[in-house]
């Protein structure tokens, strides 16, 4: 996969350069007790990362804090605190325009004072990486779990992929600094995962070897040139369309964003390598299916153990990556599915409406149940949910 004269070779810190493929696929991996805010720490320091910027806000602030501790070990480069979290990602940006492989991390209020950037990053084609810890974003405001964040960031033009776990985490973050900087997507990615679920609770994860490292990021393998004396930080305009008003400027800014998209379309068939699909299905023949992505899915696990102890047959499909949206493998996985139930921790039912607007006979999807604010999700409520859905749909049947 990395055509560079690195691999093999040594860095600074003595870890080894090593082929992505081989680093995820055949290197040993060792089984750690680690959070997840823990998990981010140990996967930049195998990531050759050359820069984070950081800016304190529940819960990932002590990502950010470990991360510095890398920098004092001289695992990344360059290390410093914003003003703010808008100030921080127009660091990150000015990083990537130098040819910096840049990572940082925020959450809730914080991902939204953030929010122009990121639409900014993509169009200027800039494969930074952001760590999203999921948390409430309206007031008043909680500093739990609440995936509504995400729904903001769905049409930035950023890759956004969302971990269950902190082993999804920890190979979700290595794995997308390979996908973003591939010459034909070369776009920021959002990792998104649950704070406090993920971030602070204590999992098992395996973890490759910390003297083993990804190649350094080559900044000339850009569909853009980076900048330099001679290229300056706007990239591909010289005479700003911004300034005009005519069917050349127009016609610019749509086809630019219609690049964007494709973009992510192309990233499909890197992401797919790399992380198994963008799916994982269970027990796909079931007639009710429970489909998700994030700490829903954990839940819903539990879900279907409790299910089964009742007797009803229930399947989970598991969404890996929110965008490329894996639009053709959930219509084949949900075929068959007489009923879709779809949990999400936030009020919006976003993805339940993603879900909706793909699937044929589309009133097998029901959104829900929902939990917000950074409520727990028990299996017992999405039990309950599934056990009154069918039994009203039994008894709408009865009157028919």
């Amino acid at each position: 996969m990395a055509n560079t004269p690195l691999i093999g070779t040594k860095n600074k810190k003595g870890q080894v350069y090593t082929d992505p493929n081989h680093l995820f696929f055949e290197a040993p991996r060792e089984s750690h007790f680690l959070t997840g805010s823990e998990i981010i720490k140990e996967a930049i320091k195998r990531s050759s990362c050359d820069m984070s910027i950081a800016y304190p806000i529940t819960p990932q602030s002590e990502a950010a804090a470990l991360i510095g501790e890398l920098f004092a070990e001289g695992y990344v480069d360059i290390y410093s605190r914003g003003a703010n979290e808008f100030d921080v990602m127009s660091i990150c940006a000015g990083g990537s325009f130098g040819g910096s492989r840049v990572f940082t991390t925020t959450a809730g209020p914080g991902t939204l004072r953030a929010m122009e950037n990121f639409p900014m990053w993509a169009g200027s084609r800039l494969p930074i990486q952001v760590c999203i810890t999921c948390r409430g974003i309206n007031s008043p405001l909680s500093i739990q779990p609440d995936t509504l964040e995400l729904y903001y960031m769905l049409e930035t033009g950023c890759l956004l992929w969302h971990a269950e776990t902190a082993q999804d985490l920890f190979d979700f973050i290595l794995k997308g600094f390979i996908v973003a900087e591939q010459p034909d997507v070369h776009l920021p990615i959002a990792v998104a995962c649950d704070g406090f679920f993920v971030t602070h609770t204590k999992d098992v994860v395996l973890m490759t070897p910390d003297d083993m490292c990804l190649p350094r990021y080559d900044p000339y393998r850009s569909p853009v040139p980076c900048m330099d004396m001679e290229c300056p930080p706007v990239r591909m305009m010289r005479d700003p369309f911004v300034m005009k008003s005519n069917y050349i400027s127009y016609a610019t800014h749509a086809s630019w964003q219609q690049e964007v998209r494709a973009a992510v379309e192309r990233s499909r068939k890197h992401t797919e390598a790399l992380l198994g699909g963008l799916i994982d299905v269970e027990n796909g023949d079931a007639e009710i299916l429970l489909v998700s992505s994030g700490t829903a899915i954990s839940q819903s696990r539990e879900a279907i153990a409790l299910m089964k102890d009742e007797g009803l047959d229930v399947g989970l499909v598991k969404i890996k990556t929110l965008r490329p949206f894996p639009t053709a493998e959930i219509k084949a996985a949900t075929r068959n599915a007489k009923k879709i139930f779809v949990p999400e921790f936030n009020v919006a039912g976003w993805l339940g409406r993603e879900i909706k607007a793909i699937v044929e006979d589309n009133q097998r999807v029901v959104a829900g149940p929902h939990v917000g604010g950074g409520m727990t999700m028990p299996p017992e409520v999405i039990m309950e949910r599934i056990v009154r859905t069918l039994k009203a749909d039994k008894e709408e049947l009865a009157h028919v």
